[in-house]
């Protein structure tokens, strides 16, 4: 008598999920909008202290585009021998296809940025005949083809752009309507970074934009050279080549904060990475980042890191809750 035929085995897969990315993180890890698989884009926003580098990419949906608007924190994404490094207020984006992507956030940071998911048949269907002007890493992703790129180089977040992450988090229409806000803020966000003008054809906005972003990288070049005495606003104008009073109106602008708002940023994260390192005492390290007056520093410290810079990193409010 035969042997009765076995049956295929008809069990699949569970499907992807990012939860368990985030589970250590809790309620830093918050989904404000969409479903990938459903909506065929998500929001989410990430606010956590992470006390060692973190797997990054474990949240990454296979077949995603994934754009980050990183407002703190450092990171890194890596994919087929590429590097794309996100620093505090910048943007950037990267796909998955099936094999996972590298990527870390840094150790003893505060992270804060939001991502917006976009699955590849959700970005063919509504940027259909864009496909010219997309970056090579969407085209790839949208046509399904092999990129020598898993990422898109980052840029410097506008002031409007940090602007635009606080309204989705806070989104100003009635719930009824909230679908189709977010899938319009989806699509606008796709058309700003993913889309690149044909060579030769930069439109005249989109150049003043770019000088202006370089301006901006040069102050901020300039400020890290020597923070200890940084050049003068009216210097600072004459080594970029224009008046002062644009400068600081660019600078407004491009980064939400003043060039002396920013110089202080740039102060506090330095005199952090020094404590950090334990080479330096809190004496030391104000000196070293232009501070002559202590109880300057240690107001400017708390303001920023929230515990005095004596008690820092093992007193920061994130660590305190744990």
């Amino acid at each position: 008598m035969n042997a009765p035929a076995s049956k295929p085995d008809r069990r699949r897969a569970a499907p992807f999920t990012e939860a368990g990315a985030w589970r250590e993180i809790g309620g830093g890890w918050q989904p404000l909008f969409g479903n990938f698989r459903g909506a065929g884009f998500s929001v989410e926003w990430h606010d956590f202290f992470a006390s060692r580098d973190f797997d990054w990419a474990a949240s990454f949906h296979p077949g995603c585009v994934e754009l980050c608007l990183n407002l703190d924190g450092a990171g890194f994404v890596e994919g087929q021998g590429r590097r794309t490094e996100f620093a505090p207020n910048t943007a950037g984006f990267y796909h998955r296809k099936s094999e996972p992507l590298t990527a870390q956030r840094s150790a003893n940071q505060q992270h804060r940025f939001l991502t917006v998911e976009f699955s590849c048949p959700f970005l063919a269907k509504h940027l259909a005949g864009t496909e010219a002007t997309l970056h090579p890493v969407v085209r790839a992703a949208v046509e399904n083809c092999p990129c020598e790129n898993v990422s898109g180089a980052t840029v410097r977040l506008s002031a409007g752009q940090q602007q635009l992450i606080a309204t989705l988090r806070q989104p100003p229409v009635y719930a009824t309507a909230q679908p189709l806000w977010f899938q319009c803020k989806a699509l606008e966000l796709a058309l700003t970074f993913f889309i690149q003008p044909p060579a030769n054809e930069e439109m005249f906005c989109s150049r003043q934009q770019r000088l202006a972003q370089e301006r901006v990288e040069q102050v901020i070049f300039l400020l890290k050279q020597n923070l200890a005495a940084p050049p003068p606003l009216e210097e600072l104008g004459k080594k970029i080549g224009c008046s002062h009073f644009y400068l600081s109106r660019i600078f407004s602008a491009q980064t939400g904060q003043t060039i002396t708002q920013y110089l202080r940023q740039l102060r506090m994260e330095r005199a952090a990475e020094l404590l950090r390192a334990g080479e330096f005492n809190v004496t030391e390290a104000a000196l070293e980042v232009g501070y002559a007056s202590l109880s300057h520093f240690s107001a400017a410290f708390h303001e920023t890191f929230g515990c005095c810079p004596g008690l820092y990193p093992l007193k920061t409010p994130a660590q305190k809750s744990r």
